[in-house]
Formats: C-alpha cells, structure tokens, sequence
C-alpha cells in the first residue's frame, strides 16, 4: 500500500504562508494515543489538522481509508474490511495518525489522513511496512543513527482534494518531523497502474535520472520485483517520462527525494509502487523552512 497515493492527487503544494504551527511536547511512539496533544498543528480556514488521539478517532480514519480506497478507489477488501467498512491493520496501533478535519466541534468531518511510523516503534515491533516490498536491511544498517519517519496509508476524500487539505496534511508531517527530531522520510509511491508497458518510460526515467546512490540505495525485494527491463538512458524522452509521473511523484523529485531500485506490483490495489527516501541534507533551500526539518548530523 502506497504513502504517496493516486487518492490525494493535486501534487506537492506550493510554498505557503506562514500559518499558526503549535508544536506539542514529544510523544514516545507505540503508546495510548489518548495522550497526544490535542492542539492544532496547523489551519487554513475550516480546515485543521492534527493527531489521532483516541480509538474512536482512529476508526473515523479507518473509515475514510475504507471509503477512499475500497469503495472509491476499487481496491479488493478482504472479508473483515467488508464486514466492519474499515481498513484497519496491525500497524494502526504503532503509529501516529495524522487528519485533517474540516469545521469545528463534533460535527467537523475528517477528510484526510496520513499514517507516520518512527523508526524506534518499527523496531520495536515488526519493522517498516514498506520493508514488505522493499529490501531495507542495507539502507538501515548503512544508517544506523538515521532518525527515519516513514509515511503511509495516505488518503483524501474527492471533496477535498485541493491544493489547502495536501498542505495542511504537510504541515503535519513538518510538525512532527520538528518535534521528534526526524530527519529522514521514506515510503513506497504508487502509480495508479500494474501496466509495466505502460510504465516503462517513468520508470526508465526514474532508474537513470533519480535513483539512490550509495548509503540510501534500496532495490526491490526479489519475491516481490516486478520484472522489466529500463529503456537505456539515450532512449529516454525527459519531458514526456516526466509528464508521465504522478503528481506527488514530481513534487518529491522537486524538494530532492530519490527511488530505490526496481518497482512492486500490489495486485490487491491496483498499483505500482517504488521506494521513495528524502533524507532532510537533500531537502533544496527553499523548501527547508516549509519541511521545518532539522539539519543532520552528517
């Protein structure tokens, strides 16, 4: 399942004002959620956003995921899903839930959401979610010290897929990269497709012009690889592979994010995913104050 999904569309926001950000006191990951911070991280008009912060809520984003991703999106629910109308998975409990709401009061409706796992609780328990895709044993042993935030379970309604709901749910992220220290985010980015043919030339593109290198390189696991074969780099029309990208694809190559090597079919929901890391040194200047993460160590 992607973190960069085809369900938020609208591509990376522009850089924006500077709003009211409340940063809440640190929050260790893995506990009850009933002790976030109930602050606001950030509003632009009826729209805020901040953290989960108890078991009804996590259901109200369970319930959007469901929504947007099974009955929206057609991907194939298993028989619980479909007997509680909630995606809901082992990980839920891990990680911190981001979602943005709009209006006040009981009455506001959650319309976006992402899902964030630090590195501490991932080792804690059954590790990255990506890592069932993506070989991450060297990357992790390569940085040991890496204060890694990965992303995931991302989803908007269609009523609000604009511009203002992608940077409040970035804002989010920003305050919580803030907060605890984060300097690294990673995940898997979806194509809203399993074509390969289709595929061929973005991803060709994306294997020569924006591959990890070195400490950050990630390749596909082999069980789970999807197989083709790179146009060679002269082959390759630039403008038109990227116009072939998805939105939040562009937008990541935009602030300096890289791909792991080789791409993932998840049959159960219509995708192709690839690896995305974005550690905070690669983060261009002009987007270092909007990300608000912190300069690393090395």
């Amino acid at each position: 399942m992607p973190f960069f999904n085809p369900a938020l569309d609208g591509g990376f926001p522009a850089l924006p004002a500077r709003w009211r950000l409340s940063i809440p006191s640190p929050f260790p990951f893995g506990v009850d959620a009933s002790e976030e911070p109930a602050d606001e991280l950030a509003r632009i008009g009826e729209l805020a956003v901040r953290l989960v912060r108890s078991p009804a809520e996590l259901r109200q984003v369970q319930r959007l995921r469901y929504r947007v991703f099974f009955e929206d999106g057609g991907a194939r629910a298993g028989a619980l899903a479909r007997l509680t109308r909630r995606d809901a998975d082992a990980y839920d409990r891990l990680c911190r839930h981001l979602v943005v709401t709009d209006g006040t009061g009981p009455s506001a409706e959650t319309v976006g959401t992402y899902r964030l796992l630090d590195r501490r609780a991932a080792e804690r328990g059954p590790g990255f979610y990506s890592a069932g895709e993506f070989d991450l044993g060297p990357m992790l042993a390569a940085n040991p010290a890496a204060r890694i935030l990965e992303l995931g379970r991302s989803c908007v309604l269609p009523s609000h897929r604009g511009k203002r709901t992608i940077e409040l749910l970035w804002q989010g992220i920003s305050a919580c990269m803030t907060r605890d220290g984060h300097d690294v985010l990673m995940g898997c980015a979806s194509f809203p497709t399993t074509d390969l043919a289709a595929l061929r030339l973005p991803l060709s593109f994306l294997h020569h012009h924006a591959r990890a290198q070195g400490r950050w390189s990630v390749s596909a696991r082999p069980d789970r690889a999807a197989v083709f074969t790179p146009l060679e780099r002269d082959d390759i029309d630039v403008k038109a592979a990227k116009k072939a990208l998805p939105p939040l694809i562009k937008g990541y190559l935009r602030v300096g994010a890289r791909f792991g090597t080789g791409a993932v079919i998840d049959a159960a929901f219509g995708t192709t995913d690839v690896f995305v890391v974005l550690p905070a040194s690669h983060i261009g200047g002009r987007y270092r104050d909007y990300f608000g993460a912190p300069e690393p160590a090395s």
